[in-house]
């Protein structure tokens, strides 16, 4: 991607809402259990609250560059109304998968990484 700056709030957090998930599952692989439990855990993992969760893991440790880009999507209108979550927990999932979504298509894989190993430590599934 050549600039993923010029990029809205929206389109971001729709790839990083696929890149987080991809993460979530690819991790969630290597303890090797029946598909049916990994899916349970998946969507443990992968939704507004938990992932509201996982921002407040990696906040202290985040660049000025990587809040901007969070607040974006944070702050982003997105219309939609959360079903099992708070509006709060929704915005800051949004900001996630938004910064997510930027690091991914900035080709920032190693940085992704770092974060999500983050998350993945103190989420302690085994």
């Amino acid at each position: 991607m050549e600039n993923p700056n010029l990029l809205s709030p929206s389109v971001l957090a729709f790839v990083g809402d696929a890149v987080y998930g991809l993460m979530v599952r690819t991790a969630l692989a290597q303890i090797n259990r029946p598909s049916g439990e990994l899916h349970k855990l998946s969507v443990k993992l992968v939704n507004a609250t938990a992932q509201a969760q996982a921002y407040k893991i990696i906040e202290p440790i985040l660049s000025e560059k990587e809040i901007s880009v969070f607040k974006r999507g944070r702050n982003f209108k997105t219309g939609n109304t959360p079903k099992n979550s708070s509006g709060g927990d929704y915005h800051t999932a949004t900001g996630l998968e938004t910064l997510f979504g930027f690091l991914y298509l900035s080709g920032e894989r190693d940085r992704l990484e770092t974060l999500f190993n983050l998350i993945w430590e103190k989420f302690n599934i085994s």
